[in-house]
């Protein structure tokens, strides 16, 4: 869904009717059937394309009517969506933030830019190293603007900047926790491939935590999670690996092993922040 025009000068994307229709909606199949106590709708996040570019979006979870910074500065989660990467999934992270996460979060959603038909099929998110012809920016470029937006309006805690993939984006957020400068200091992959030859150096993993879920059955054959959990350890990364039943998609305790992922990334943080 492309959301209405913008009016000219106006960075907010969507109407409250457009987002209202989003959250209404159910799960998309890659994200898998949340569990009962956790299918309220969750607040209206905040839509916004940058530049006037309607292919450079992104949503903010997080921000109720009257909510206050926390003393150090907003914790932040930025997702990228598996599957389409598309704003389809704003309900799905929406529950990440309310049923996963504490109220000294927020959540930057981006949304997978769509440059042809067949590349949004084919590659949902596109890098630098894995480019698509004639795109205009990179998935890198998207996630340090909208990034930066974010950063204009809202104080972060620059301690706690995890990205959470899953599937399509898991790429992109190896590669955002492997570059030599960045400000992502957790990552969290889950069901995805890992193609060493497409990323940074891995020698940008020492010292960075990530977290890894793979499920035995997935499609994706789980040696991948396990050569990236050997590989990032290997090169000086903290690793923590978890499996799952039942195959690609989330399945079974969605936001209780997403909250155990994201806590470890937490401690980790506090770890680091104690060591300094």
């Amino acid at each position: 869904m492309s959301g209405a025009p913008a009016p000219p000068g106006d960075t907010r994307m969507f109407t409250i009717t457009a987002l209202a229709l989003l959250l209404s909606t159910a799960l998309p199949p890659a994200a898998g059937a949340a569990p009962a106590h956790a299918l309220d709708d969750p607040p209206l996040p905040e839509p916004v394309v940058l530049d006037g570019d309607e292919r450079k979006r992104y949503l903010l979870h997080g921000l109720e009517e009257g909510a206050k910074a926390p003393k150090e500065g907003w914790k932040l989660l930025v997702v990228m969506p598996g599957g389409s990467g598309s704003a389809d999934f704003a309900s799905f992270v929406g529950r990440i933030r309310e049923n996963a996460l504490g109220d000294d979060w927020l959540v930057l959603q981006l949304v997978a830019p769509v440059w042809s038909e067949e590349q949004a099929k084919a590659k949902v998110w596109p890098t630098k190293r894995s480019p698509w012809p004639k795109m205009k920016f990179s998935c890198e470029e998207l996630f340090e603007d909208a990034l930066e937006d974010v950063r204009k309006e809202h104080e972060l805690d620059p301690k706690y900047l995890f990205t959470l993939a899953w599937s399509s984006s898991g790429t992109l957020a190896y590669t955002l926790g492997l570059e030599r400068k960045t400000p992502v200091t957790g990552t969290f992959v889950a069901m995805s491939v890992f193609k060493p030859e497409l990323l940074p150096s891995l020698r940008g993993a020492k010292g960075r935590s990530f977290f890894l879920l793979h499920s035995p059955e997935d499609f994706i054959p789980i040696r991948m999670a396990e050569e990236a959990r050997d590989q990032l350890k290997e090169h000086g990364a903290e690793v923590e690996y978890a499996t799952y039943p039942g195959g690609h998609g989330w399945k079974g305790d969605v936001y209780g092993m997403m909250r155990r992922g994201l806590e470890h990334l937490e401690e980790e943080a506090r770890s680091a922040k104690r060591r300094r």
